[in-house]
């Protein structure tokens, strides 16, 4: 074995030993613009992030560090950033509040097992290449599922907008307790809250149209600027905190925060918890994993550029197993992050090692500034960040084209605002796959005719087509198993009754027929038995190839009282024939 097929071996599983050996010095330009944008912004993004799933704010920053190198190595994205993200923070939060844990410590150690535990469950997943586990998670739930979650996140940080205590983890019992306690709002947070509000809301929509019109900026220029507004807002509102003191009107801020390295070592004091952590870690996994491989791909195809899937898992993985040994919690790719990193210039992974080493500089050397940073301004950020996510009209959209795709987006959407998200997703799911075995139980059968002067067949009930009174022929458009086989059945011998007299043959047209199993192929020799007790004669017609393969290995093909056609259009016109000579 040569050096290097060694090399390409590897980087099956190590990216960086593919992309590595091409850097260069625009590659480096590139990534290290991105990763000075990506720092900036980040910042406040994982202090809030961390308060939102109950932890301190340094575990923001210590989630944000190792995570992108451990990415760096194993990811195939160039352009994904990996770190805290509101999502995946709300169901850290859900996860570990009913646990009972009394102390900061506690909390922050049963995170890190969280992330450990998915961490593992990623590694797993993607060395058994089982990526295919998210198509279980249907478009149409996770969509209800960002939304929901987007109102609840928002709705939770409202509090620190007014300045006041409140319990609760639904959006009614959030709401209810906030109008409750409305009389006792802090008049000096509620102005800083509403102006850091304000002024993210101009960034987002207007501060890049104003750069350009008042100072000339640059296009890209302006919009980088709009991008990294959030530590404008950081900066502005923590000077004027320590400027006026509002700290003594009861302005929450986010008081000290250590610094230094992150800490390194395993969560084993959490060991006891990992039976009660099982189940959201498993949930958390999928649901980053979508959300991560989305991005992920959405971003790949504007540069024409592939990612793998299953290697995704194991750099999720991997970065989920760091943030848990370096004091986080669990991360993913977050979608704004990533943007902004695509449109920074990045143009390997490397870009998110390097923004490692920015957050590090900071958590060493910048957390003292932070001291008298508002958390109504933390909360101010995570509310329009995940209020873009919210997208309500997936309900008119979903009810104007599938009621069944509606009943899973509003079950997911009810479920989670009113029983928190782990209810809200896991209901969403069995909704989906509840509904995908209604629909494919009812497998949809079409008698079809010839197309006057062509081969092709249609439904008679939409073309105007060719038929014999004595051939009938039915389209099953369906794959044949156990939950729709006994349907399938009486729908062909109903149809037969209907005409008894004179239908001498049935066509069963296999073209959309994937695979038949051993309940639908019992059913096929009950059809079979019965047509031929009404002195009918069952022929199959366009059957494709692995389904064929599997009816060879059974006695049907012999016992049939019919034959196998390799076109419908052969075996219309045979039996056609054939019907007229014995006429």
């Amino acid at each position: 074995m040569t050096f290097k097929s060694v090399i390409a071996g590897s980087a099956r599983y190590l990216p960086i030993l593919d992309w590595g050996r091409r850097y260069g010095r625009v590659e480096l330009s590139g990534d290290l613009i991105a990763a000075v944008i990506v720092t900036v912004m980040l910042i406040p993004q994982s202090l809030a992030y961390a308060l939102l799933a109950g932890l301190p704010a340094e575990v923001g920053l210590y989630a944000s560090i190792l995570p992108l190198v451990a990415y760096a190595l194993f990811g195939t994205s160039r352009a994904l950033a990996v770190g805290p993200v509101a999502v995946v923070s709300l169901m850290t939060a859900s996860a570990l509040a009913p646990l009972g844990l009394q102390s900061v410590t506690e909390y922050v150690t049963a995170a890190g097992m969280l992330a450990f535990l998915s961490g593992a469950m990623l590694l797993g997943m993607g060395f058994f290449r089982l990526g295919v586990v998210a198509n279980f998670l249907s478009h149409p739930v996770i969509a209800g599922f960002i939304t929901a979650s987007g109102l609840l996140i928002a709705a939770s940080q409202l509090k620190h907008i007014l300045g006041v205590s409140v319990q609760g983890h639904s959006l009614p019992g959030l709401l209810s307790d906030l109008f409750a306690h409305l009389d006792e709002t802090n008049p000096a947070t509620l102005i800083i809250g509403l102006a850091a509000l304000g002024f993210l809301f101009w960034v987002r929509k207007g501060m890049a149209a104003a750069l350009q019109r008042h100072f000339g900026l640059s296009r890209h220029l302006a919009a980088t600027l709009a991008r990294i507004g959030p530590i404008f807002a950081v900066i502005g509102t923590t000077l004027v905190t320590w400027a006026l003191d509002l700290q003594s009107w009861g302005v929450e801020v986010v008081g000290t925060v250590p610094t230094g390295l992150p800490p390194v070592g395993v969560p084993w004091e959490a060991w006891p918890l990992i039976p009660a952590l099982a189940g959201p870690a498993l949930l958390l996994s999928v649901i980053g994993y979508v959300e991560s491989v989305s991005v992920a791909q959405t971003l790949a195809a504007k540069k024409k550029q592939r990612i793998d899937p299953n290697q995704e898992l194991i750099a999720l993985g991997a970065a989920n197993m760091s943030s848990a040994l370096s004091g986080g919690y669990p991360v993913t790719g977050g979608f704004a992050r990533s943007v902004v990193n695509f449109d920074a210039g990045a143009e390997t992974p490397a870009a998110g090692a390097f923004t490692a080493v920015g957050l590090l500089v900071a958590a060493m050397f910048l957390t003292p500034l932070l001291y008298f940073l508002p958390k109504a301004t933390l909360a101010a950020t995570i509310i329009v960040a995940v209020l873009s996510l919210v997208d309500l009209s997936i309900l008119t959209r979903a009810w104007s084209y599938s009621r069944a795709d509606f009943a899973a987006v509003f079950t997911t959407i009810a479920l989670t605002l009113t029983a928190g998200v782990e209810t809200g997703v896991a209901s969403g799911v069995v909704v989906s796959l509840l509904l995908f075995v209604w629909k494919t139980s009812r497998p949809h059968v079409a008698e079809v005719g010839q197309v006057p002067g062509s081969q092709h067949f249609r439904n008679i009930l939409r073309h105007h087509v060719v038929t014999d009174p004595h051939v009938l022929t039915l389209r099953i458009d369906e794959s044949l198993y156990f939950a729709n086989a006994r349907r399938m059945e009486d729908m062909v011998v109903e149809r037969v009754l209907r005409d008894r007299n004179t239908i001498r043959h049935v066509i069963l047209m296999f073209s959309a027929v994937n695979e038949v199993d051993f309940s639908a192929l019992e059913s096929l020799e009950a059809i079979n038995q019965r047509l031929r007790d009404l002195g009918v004669t069952l022929h199959l017609s366009e059957v494709k190839g692995p389904v064929m393969d599997r009816l060879k290995r059974s006695h049907f093909l012999q016992e049939m009282t019919g034959q196998v056609f390799l076109s419908q259009f052969e075996a219309f016109d045979h039996l056609r024939s054939r019907s007229a000579k014995t006429a």
